[in-house]
């Protein structure tokens, strides 16, 4: 039989990277003593092939399911993503199903590995929170089912659940301007994440509707942490004038603006009242207990959690392929819960 006829092997892979079967076992299991430019060329090759490895194979009989989904999440310390995992966790188990949880850290490369390592371990199948827009692996369309979840990426066709990302930006940041602001800084991720985009674009938008313009210096992107966003967050008051208000793009940027915010209160470098109100998008805990108001964009981590697990479950349990149903998209509302001083 030829390759095409017949499951890939470790031996496959180590033919068409030149290198012997335990390099190869070694590069997949995280490359401990094997040079970069070799683990390289095993990862083109398994590419190149198509290569899973089928780490349950021996305790599955031929057609037994596994009873498993792959849940890939981009932050396992944000308490977002947990509370997602859960809402996922509650409805795979109606079914008698476990998940399989994994974190990328918002890089490419650590979810194309982390992908691989669920189909060798025969999931049923996918819920990711995919870490950019230009997903080549995810453009491969994976033999199972596929859901998408608070991101899409571009020419991916899956089921996918999202929020309102740039309604919910544009109401936040409508209050704020309705409320006499007209000085207000954004601290968002990455440009090019999906949600951070979209809602910055919510956040223009509220400007341009009133007639408004937005002073680039107030913009900071590309924080994807608590303590990136307490720099920006400090850049943004340290200018000759100062933001009278912030919206952070999600909740890790709003505590890291608020870590800033309680340094400088703590040093008596400046009142509670001279610091910027904050409106979040995502709550977090004790939010409403903050020295300066924090205003917050709230939805349910959770029901987006169950959501994704019924798009997934309904693919394996009687919904029909995707040919037949087509890709359904479900966008979930937001709340923004004012606060002022």
């Amino acid at each position: 039989m030829g390759r095409a006829e017949r499951r890939l092997t470790v031996k496959d892979v180590a033919e068409a990277a030149g290198v012997s079967p335990m390099t190869v076992s070694r590069t997949l299991a995280g490359g401990q003593n094997v040079r970069p430019d070799v683990q390289e060329r095993v990862r083109a090759a398994v590419r190149e092939l198509g290569y899973h490895r089928n780490e349950n194979a021996r305790s599955l009989r031929p057609g037994q399911s596994s009873g498993l989904v792959g849940v890939a999440i981009t932050n396992i310390s944000n308490p977002y993503y947990s509370t997602f995992a859960l809402g996922v966790e509650e409805e795979a188990a109606l079914t008698g199903r476990r998940i399989l949880l994994g974190n990328t850290g918002e890089d490419p490369e650590r979810e194309d590995q982390l992908l691989r390592d669920f189909l060798g371990r025969r999931v049923e199948g996918l819920i990711i929170v995919p870490t950019t827009t230009t997903a080549d692996h995810l453009r491969g369309a994976p033999d199972v089912p596929l859901v998408l979840a608070s991101r899409v990426v571009p020419g991916v066709e899956a089921d996918h659940v999202v929020l309102a990302d740039c309604a919910g930006a544009e109401e936040g940041t409508g209050a704020l301007l309705d409320a006499g602001h007209r000085r207000i800084g954004f601290l968002g991720n990455l440009p090019g994440i999906f949600t951070s985009s979209r809602r910055l674009r919510g956040f223009e938008r509220a400007h341009e509707l009133r007639g408004l313009s937005v002073d680039p210096a107030l913009i900071s992107t590309g924080q994807q942490d608590t303590e990136t966003a307490a720099v920006a967050m400090g850049r943004l008051l340290a200018l000759a004038d100062p933001p009278t208000a912030v919206f952070c793009a999600n909740n890790r940027n709003a505590i890291g603006a608020m870590a800033e915010i309680g340094r400088i209160l703590a040093s008596g470098e400046r009142t509670a009242a001279e610091m910027p109100e904050l409106m979040s998008f995502d709550d977090f805990e004790l939010s409403e207990l903050m020295p300066v108001p924090v205003s917050v964009i709230r939805h349910d981590a959770r029901e987006m959690g169950r959501r994704a697990a019924r798009l997934l479950l309904d693919r394996l349990d009687g919904g029909g392929d995707s040919a037949s149903h087509g890709y359904r998209s479900i966008e979930l509302p937001v709340e923004v819960v004012r606060r002022t001083r």
